[in-house]
C-alpha cells in the first residue's frame, strides 16, 4: 500500500468501522487508523469535526453508550460545547467511523457510495 492518505478514527471491534477499513484495503487505499479506546478523542481535531459535519451528525443517539446515559446527560446536550464535553468524556458516544480524507474532507459512518466517490477523487488527484 502507499503513504497513508487518510486517518479512520474509531473502534476496532465496531462493526461499521470494520465494513469502512475493509472497503479501503479491497479498494487499495492506504488509511492510519486511530483508535478512541487506546489513543483517545483527538481533542485539537474535534472542534472541525464539530463544524463540518456538524455535532449533531457526530453524537451518536442511538448507540448504546447513549442509551446507558442518564436521563439528564442525555437532555444536556443542547448545543456543539456540550456535545464536545460528552464526547470527550464518553468517546464511544461519537459515531464512527470519522474519515478524514485529503483535504480535511471529514465524513460520518459508512456509506460504500460516498467512500467511492471520495476515492475517485484521490484518483483524479494522483
Amino acid at each position: 500500500m502507499n503513504t497513508p492518505l487518510l486517518t479512520v478514527y474509531g473502534i476496532p471491534n465496531c462493526d461499521t468501522v470494520k465494513k469502512a477499513r475493509s472497503w479501503l484495503a479491497e479498494h487499495g487505499l492506504a488509511y492510519q487508523f486511530h483508535d478512541f479506546k487506546k489513543q483517545g478523542v483527538p481533542a485539537g481535531l474535534l472542534p472541525d469535526w464539530i463544524e463540518s459535519p456538524g455535532w449533531e451528525m457526530l453524537l451518536n443517539r442511538k448507540g448504546t453508550t447513549w442509551r446507558k446515559l442518564d436521563e439528564a446527560t442525555r437532555l444536556a446536550v443542547v448545543d456543539a460545547a456540550s456535545a464536545t464535553a460528552l464526547m470527550l468524556a464518553q468517546p464511544s458516544v461519537i459515531k464512527r467511523p470519522v474519515v478524514v480524507w485529503p483535504g480535511q474532507h471529514i465524513t460520518v459512518g459508512f456509506n460504500a457510495e460516498n467512500f467511492a466517490a471520495h476515492a475517485a477523487a484521490l484518483a483524479q488527484k494522483a
